[in-house]
């Protein structure tokens, strides 16, 4: 019989979520030296290619407080004289980017988080 140095539980199933203090600690605590991202990875029972993704967030800006809070924007409410009425209830949302998002009054409200999250990720 071989012997057995190291045994590692891992957990599936259960997500964790991370604060943005915890995230920027991690993805400082990576950078410290080479192999640095598999052993933080390790230690705090996440992926490499998850760490690797909060890096990237990081080196562009986007791991940061404002990016977890809610906001509000300027809404324009208008109905062009040529629309017929089963445009009423009709939202169009312009992301940054002039991405258009256009539902009508009765979408899903968290359909419609998971769809605009999602583009504004690209």
């Amino acid at each position: 019989m071989s012997k057995v140095s190291r045994l590692e539980v891992v957990q599936t199933g259960a997500r964790r979520r991370w604060t943005l203090a915890e995230k920027q600690r991690i993805v400082a605590e990576s950078a410290g030296a080479p192999r640095a991202v598999s052993a933080t990875a390790r230690r705090y029972g996440i992926s490499p290619s998850h760490l690797f993704w909060w890096r990237r967030l990081a080196r562009e800006g986007r791991l940061q407080a404002d990016n977890e809070t809610t906001a509000f924007a300027r809404v324009v409410v208008a109905r062009e004289a040529s629309e017929p009425d089963g445009a009423l209830g009709r939202i169009e949302i312009v992301l940054a980017g002039g991405v258009r998002v256009i539902v009508d009054r009765n979408v899903d409200r968290d359909a419609l988080v998971r769809v605009i999250s999602a583009v504004e990720r690209r």
